[in-house]
């Protein structure tokens, strides 16, 4: 019976990535917008075969009767029924590409291929072709003496199956149709708007790199190969740390295929033939009516920029109320708390304080965690600053954040250069947490000015993902983020905290001890509530003792955007669980805890999802809201998340999710309102 309390963990992040689809289906949402959500369904889905299935695959390589501890699913059954299930999401990606197509040639863009386009336009697209592209591709013909060429991850190739009057048995032809090439789009002559992928001009073209073979059939592929390397199971303590980072980079590149997408049918014996090239399952084999990548959308909306119609209202990030821009950032820090909530508000602030920092005499130096960073990176800059001017700059750069390795490698030897101190984590722990420390040195004594915060010091994502930022001048605060940095500097983790939790040792632990107190309280006729916003919820232990809670009728109320393998509202077990998720405009990315309500409320941000690779296997950081004005405001914004009644999707007892609609109520969009509360808030304080 317990088992009916929870999701396994992959099909729960299908189910969010069916409502990143259900955005592009969405006529409501302005037409360029929803190319966007069809270009991160791809994007998501290209991750999830990477990650997950990759992982799954190396799982069953292992122990294939090894079963996961929620729905007790072997990995083999929870590939299978990943597939099947992403086979259903496929189709309707594709109902929704020609849809959006259907839309955009109403807006004068129109993808084409040989079959519409005249006669002239296709003389045209050959000359071109011979002229431009046939110089530049490379022909492999799969054969005794031609080995099978490496196809790239992501990358799309033509392949021809081919036959001559001398050999019996058909021969396989692949061209790379390199993206970094060619343009990827390309414009019909005198049809302006009217476009042809260029992978389409080189299958069309094929026969003529083949001579003296008849192509038989043809068809676009792409692979997707396993990214799922654990760094740290081949490392060697003789190298680098970056130098072994920049290595693990190189080989992902090379691991196993997980996926192979066609664009059309070729026979059943040439996909075998393939497969077994590929060392691969035919069941992993996709065809598709859609383009097999689906970046170039995002080209298609440069082009229709001029139309402010199909794209979201602009909004621009505004500056809090609770900083003066004529004083310096660090002496109202001092005087008082400051929370920033991205997007809505600007990270401006915090940037400012860096850099006031950086210059700022009394500083005796600056600590910072960093996971993920912009390509143009403003934090980078202002620590250099700080470096420069002699101030002692200690900064952990976590090289192991997934697909950013490369972006932290170039930072790290920058840094380096600058005269930073540099380290690259904890042994077999990632670090993750968001933390920046400021010490200075005054003639009253050491002060501490901290930053804890739920996401990225990234510029360019604090305009998208919606996160909260803690800036702070309390002692105890600040002396527990200056032990947190001590232990990480010595390559160790904390075991010990009495205001912060700390992952790995001192946060689950605590939360659990949060729970418990809630469960006291409800079954001393005392209304227990726990609210909770998080990314993904899959950590067991919490979740078991989230079931406790319900069972003991304590009010639990999540908001968790994407994995949630725990179902709310099932008789007996979780039926005071409510759990919705909210997918819209802005990512949602902010981790808020609270528990209880009132003055007595206990209020935390965190970095940290409530999933065990973040309880147990990190490094994170939750900060308690110690300001009554602070911690008000964070649960007002609970509130109105909880609310929403246009983004948000209620979970049933089954794991289906079910959108929400206004019915006889006032329209509410959480991020539309609090976007307009920080522009009325910016506008008052301006007065």
């Amino acid at each position: 019976m317990e088992l009916a309390c929870f999701e396994n963990r992959e099909l729960s992040w299908l189910r969010f990535n069916e409502r990143v689809l259900e955005e592009a289906e969405d006529e409501r949402v302005p037409l360029c917008e929803r190319l966007t959500f069809l270009s991160i369904f791809q994007s998501n889905l290209d991750e999830f075969f990477m990650v997950r299935i990759g992982s799954l695959h190396d799982q069953m390589l292992l122990d294939k009767e090894s079963r996961e501890n929620k729905t007790h699913m072997t990995p083999g059954e929870q590939i299978d029924a990943a597939l099947s299930r992403i086979r259903e999401l496929c189709r309707r990606r594709d109902a929704t590409y020609a849809a959006v197509l259907e839309k955009l040639r109403e807006q004068g863009i129109s993808i084409v291929n040989f079959r519409n386009i005249s006669s002239e336009s296709s003389s045209y697209l050959k000359e071109m072709f011979q002229r431009e592209f046939m110089p530049l591709l490379s022909t492999y013909i799969v054969g005794k003496k031609q080995t099978f060429p490496f196809l790239r991850n992501k990358e799309i190739y033509a392949i021809a199956v081919l036959a001559n009057r001398t050999e019996k048995k058909q021969k396989i032809g692949i061209v790379p149709c390199a993206g970094d090439v060619f343009p990827r789009l390309i414009e019909i002559p005198e049809r302006k708007g009217c476009f042809i992928l260029a992978e389409d001009l080189i299958l069309h073209c094929l026969p003529s790199l083949f001579p003296g073979y008849r192509v038989v059939s043809k068809t676009l592929a792409r692979i997707t190969r396993n990214a799922d390397i654990d760094a740290d199971s081949i490392y060697d303590e003789d190298l680098n740390y970056r130098d072994h980072m920049a290595e693990v980079v190189r080989l992902r590149q090379k691991l196993c295929p997980v996926r192979l997408e066609l664009s059309r049918q070729i026979g059943a014996d040439i996909i075998s033939r393939l497969c077994g090239l590929l060392k691969l399952d035919v069941q992993r084999v996709y065809e598709y009516d859609t383009p097999l990548d689906v970046s170039f959308l995002f080209r298609i909306e440069d082009t229709l920029r001029s139309h402010a119609e199909l794209f979201y209202a602009p909004r621009h990030p505004q500056q809090t109320p609770d900083i003066v821009e004529s004083r310096p950032v660090i002496d109202q820090v001092l005087e008082k708390d400051v929370l920033l909530h991205y997007p809505y508000q600007s990270i401006r602030p915090f940037l400012r304080m860096l850099s006031e920092a950086a210059h700022d005499p009394t500083v005796v130096s600056i600590r910072m965690t960093l996971y993920r960073l912009a390509r143009d990176s403003k934090v980078v800059e202002a620590l250099v600053e700080a470096a420069e001017n002699g101030k002692q700059v200690d900064v952990l750069v976590e090289l192991k954040a997934r697909f950013d390795e490369e972006n932290n490698i170039v930072w790290s030897r920058r840094l380096e250069r600058a005269g930073c101190h540099v380290i690259y984590g904890v042994e077999k722990l990632k670090v993750h947490s968001k933390l920046c420390l400021i010490t200075r040195k005054t003639e009253e004594g050491i002060q501490y000015i901290t930053q804890i915060g739920t996401g990225n010091y990234n510029e360019k994502t604090s305009r998208l993902y919606t996160d909260l930022s803690l800036m702070t001048a309390d002692r105890q605060i600040g002396e527990e983020a200056a032990q947190v940095f001590q232990a990480l500097m010595l390559g160790e983790t904390v075991d010990h905290m009495a205001t912060l939790m700390v992952a790995p040792h001192c946060l689950q632990g605590k939360l659990i001890d949060l729970i418990d107190g809630e469960i006291h309280k409800a079954r001393n006729g005392e209304a227990g509530h726990i609210r909770l916003k998080v990314n993904s919820l899959t950590d067991k232990t919490l979740m078991d003792k989230l079931i406790e809670a319900s069972q003991a009728g304590v009010a639990i109320d999540m908001v968790v955007r994407g994995i949630c393998c725990l179902r709310g509202g099932v008789p007996g077990l979780t039926d005071n669980i409510h759990i919705i998720s909210i997918v819209g405009r802005f990512l949602e990315h902010s981790r808020i805890y609270i528990f209880g309500d009132g003055d007595d409320a206990r209020c935390y941000i965190a970095s940290a999802d409530w999933m065990t690779r973040n309880t147990l296997r990190r490094v994170e950081v939750a900060v308690p809201i110690l300001v009554p004005a602070i911690k008000e405001r964070i649960e007002k914004i609970f509130d109105i998340l909880w609310n929403d009644n246009v983004q948000a999707r209620d979970q049933m007892p089954d794991g289906a999710y079910v959108r929400r609609f206004p019915g006889t109520k006032p329209a509410l969009s959480s991020q539309n309102w609090l976007y307009d509360d920080a522009y009325r808030r910016a506008a008052e304080r301006g007065q």
